[in-house]
């Protein structure tokens, strides 16, 4: 939540990302990891713990801050006004792994709730479940998940067929030229940290992505980018 909290303060910045799961009794928190172990307290599987447990579990946030692992209903309390200015909330469903019964329409009904629509895009690593989003609503904006630009753009030429389906690679894999991506939204993501305190040099020469057909990024240090200094 504190990441959130000074995401949203940062200028310019489009959007902000996140993964969502369900808990062992229906409830959908925001966590990146299948298992708790990495980042909290606890162990185990998300799948496998109730939502009253997940919020026991502890998490470092350093110099002796705690947090805990939001509902998506905390997340969106704090969001919700800057993305009906604008701001774009991009929901990762993390069901390529496990897949979660009902999450697609659970999600739905939240977004739905709030009448943020126009302001989410969901994205997953499983094709399916952005065509069960896609059968539920057929307007929805989704991102393709894969390595690969060429998996991402192929994928919805067979299962995605909309103009609002974006293409989410990883942005080493950028195998098709800026020409065959001419018309698509290629918002590519990154791993790890850029960091910025090292010499010049280690950060992202955005020009040259723009030059491979990359049209939006996914990166943990916007403020870098974004902010004077």
């Amino acid at each position: 939540m504190m990441s959130f909290s000074r995401a949203v303060e940062i200028p310019r910045l489009t959007g902000i990302e996140l993964d969502i799961q369900l808990t062992k009794d229906g409830e959908i928190v925001v966590i990146h990891d299948e298992r708790v172990d990495r980042t909290t307290s606890g162990t185990g599987y998300v799948k496998d713990l109730t939502y009253p447990q997940i919020r026991n579990l502890g998490i470092d946030a350093g110099n002796g801050r705690q947090e805990k692992i939001p509902s998506i209903e905390e997340v969106l309390d704090l969001l919700e006004s800057r993305m009906k200015q604008g701001l774009l909330l991009n929901i990762e469903l993390k069901n390529s792994s496990i897949h979660y019964a009902g999450m697609e329409d659970k999600i739905l009904n939240v977004i739905a709730k709030r009448g943020l629509e126009e302001y989410v895009v969901y994205s997953s690593f499983y094709t399916k479940s952005l065509v069960e989003l896609r059968k539920l609503e057929p307007e929805v904006s989704v991102g393709i998940l894969d390595l690969k630009v060429s998996d991402c753009y192929y994928k919805k030429e067979g299962a995605i067929e909309n103009a609002q389906a974006a293409l989410h690679p990883f942005w080493k894999e950028i195998d098709l030229t800026k020409e065959q991506l001419r018309g698509q939204t290629v918002r590519a993501w990154l791993l790890g940290h850029l960091y910025p305190e090292r010499p010049t040099g280690t950060r992202l020469d955005i020009e040259r992505l723009e030059d491979k057909g990359i049209t939006d990024i996914f990166l943990n240090e916007p403020e870098v980018y974004l902010l004077p200094g």
